[in-house]
């Protein structure tokens, strides 16, 4: 059984859920965005201001930067995957089963395990203490971790949408040997196609963060296998979505 363009609790992602959810308040989802950007940019700058720092503006606005672009990815992907009559099961796991806020919690949780218990122990100016000194104000490192856990939540949500991505691009290839659920027309494939090649823009986007880490460090060689792996997998799905792999 397929569902077409559902926007329902359930066929959503977190972050739209949210959005939807507030009582009495019908936001769009660009102006949604906006918000978010003016917020946490105007948070982050202040701060830099306030404490004379320019290292919070730069890693901060990049960190703000990165989490903006990733909701933008995360609704394009959303708006292809229920444009069209696509498969129950995958709609229902991509969105229904919140596994992208649990990658993400752990993402987060080994941001924060690095951040402040292995970088301490291998340096003698961590990547915090050179950001904020040695006495961050708790309320710069408040947003800052906040920032920190929505960056977070978007490479779980970019994890889950590659892995589900080559499952389904999977179920498609056999379709004819099983069920045919996945057996989908050639608009919808190629929407779902589209949908892949977004997925891994969405890992090449976050990128643009690792200029400002240190060259070599831990995070940033983390982060470039990560983008690497999102989009062999992400393209690999898209490959075989397409109608002219055999």
């Amino acid at each position: 059984m397929t569902t077409a363009n559902q926007k329902e609790f359930g066929e959503t992602w977190v972050y739209e859920s949210i959005i939807s959810a507030l009582p009495g308040i019908d936001i769009p989802n660009t102006l949604a965005i906006g918000i978010q950007l003016v917020f946490f940019e105007t948070a982050v700058l202040a701060f830099a201001v306030w404490d004379n720092n320019g290292a919070i503006a730069i890693v901060g606005s990049a960190a703000v930067l990165l989490a903006t672009l990733g909701s933008v990815e995360m609704l394009r992907i959303s708006r292809l995957v229920r444009s069209r009559a696509v498969p129950t099961s995958y709609k229902r796991l991509l969105f229904g089963s919140k596994v992208e806020t649990v990658l993400g919690v752990l993402v987060y949780v080994a941001l924060i395990t690095h951040l402040f218990v292995f970088e301490p122990q291998q340096s003698v100016r961590p990547l915090l203490h050179s950001l904020l000194g040695a006495n961050p104000p708790i309320v710069v490192m408040y947003v800052l971790l906040l920032v920190g856990w929505d960056i977070s939540y978007r490479i779980g949500t970019n994890w889950w949408a590659s892995l589900l991505g080559l499952w389904r691009a999977g179920r498609y290839r056999i379709s004819n040997e099983g069920s045919h659920e996945f057996n989908l027309d050639p608009e919808t494939a190629r929407l779902l196609r589209r949908a892949d090649s977004e997925t891994a823009l969405f890992g090449l986007l976050q990128l643009s963060i690792a200029p400002v880490l240190k060259t070599g460090s831990v995070l940033q060689n983390v982060l470039i296998i990560h983008v690497i792996a999102v989009v062999i997998v992400s393209g690999t799905a898209a490959i075989l979505m397409s109608p002219s792999f055999h």
